[in-house]
């Protein structure tokens, strides 16, 4: 398909891109920029929670198109909506050439992306905001569609035998997050159950799976929403001296060891770095080119599966922080 195309041309360039980088984009004439490249600023603001190690891989993927760019890269987060549509706002007051934004708030953040649409500051979506990019007026989506990564979890978790899953999310409310327990529910065969944790509080986090186990011992899967809940849970298992596997979504540098040792199952890799550096490459290329990655469609970076049959070959990846 040609959006397929399209994603795989521009990740052969993200490859290219391994290379650290500051929060300033390289020189004018380094790597595939060119001599003619004009200087860009170009605001990235996330979600991100404090801590949570996904958006370090999201960043330097970020970073490496700004190096290669010749793009200045402002970089801020705030879990709140208002907070950060707030900050979007500040981009905007600031004269930057273009944004970046996740939208796992979206009806907080779409007054302020329509205003920057309409104010000619060209948007790219990526990571969340699948079902409102469009909508708000934005350039394009990098991603994963988490409704159709949580199906194809539960179709794996339920070939795998398990009998009854328990979704643990981190963040009520999050549109990405209900999309994957929405879709686990609906692919999963057997019993399912949902949990919410604070995402913030891990030892919190820890002890209310265990609860939820230990309450209901049936429960034979646990499926996490990100990488260190997963690694938490498989401890909270432990805790019970339960007999619950555990899988994940999203990873880090932690998850491929524990593939290896079969404390975690599997994990459902979203491509974070894919999605920082698609998202900035897509608004410099509409600068300096006119061109608009995916022709009206969302540009997908997953879900892909990782598990002991690849993870030898993730694992050298995950250790330079990059998957």
């Amino acid at each position: 398909m040609g959006r397929s195309s399209v994603l795989a041309t521009v990740a052969a360039l993200a490859a290219l891109a391994l290379t650290g980088c500051s929060a300033k984009g390289g020189k004018a004439g380094d790597g595939a920029a060119g001599p003619t490249s004009p200087p860009m600023t170009v605001a990235v603001i996330t979600h991100a929670a404090p801590g949570d190690t996904f958006w370090d891989i999201i960043r330097k993927g970020a970073e490496a198109a700004a190096a290669k760019d010749n793009i200045t890269l402002k970089y801020a987060s705030d879990t709140d909506g208002g907070a950060q549509a707030t900050l979007v706002q500040n981009a905007l007051d600031s004269k930057v050439d273009a944004i970046a934004v996740t939208l796992a708030k979206p009806d907080a953040l779409a007054a302020v992306v329509r205003k920057a649409s309409a104010a000619g500051v060209p948007v790219a979506v990526f990571n969340a905001g699948i079902g409102a990019w469009k909508g708000d007026g934005a350039l394009g989506y990098f991603g994963s569609d988490d409704g159709l990564a949580g199906e194809r979890a539960g179709k794996r978790a339920a070939a795998d035998g398990a009998k009854h899953l328990l979704c643990v999310s981190q963040e009520q409310g999050h549109v990405a997050l209900e999309a994957r327990c929405d879709g686990l529910k609906r692919g999963f065969s057997g019993q399912f159950d949902k949990v919410y944790v604070t995402g913030t509080d891990m030892p919190s986090v820890r002890s209310t799976i265990a609860a939820k186990l230990k309450q209901d011992p049936t429960i034979d899967l646990v499926v996490t929403l990100g990488a260190p809940f997963g690694l938490t849970a498989i401890e909270a298992v432990k805790d019970v001296g339960g007999k619950a596997k555990v899988a994940t979504f999203d990873t880090n540098p932690q998850v491929p060891a524990a593939i290896r040792s079969g404390a975690l199952q599997w994990a459902i890799d979203q491509q974070p770095y894919l999605q920082g550096y698609l998202a900035v490459e897509s608004l410099w290329l509409q600068k300096t080119n006119g061109n608009v990655i995916g022709g009206g469609a969302a540009v997908l970076t997953g879900p892909y599966f990782i598990d002991k049959s690849n993870v030898d070959r993730i694992a050298a990846f995950a250790a330079k922080g990059t998957r």
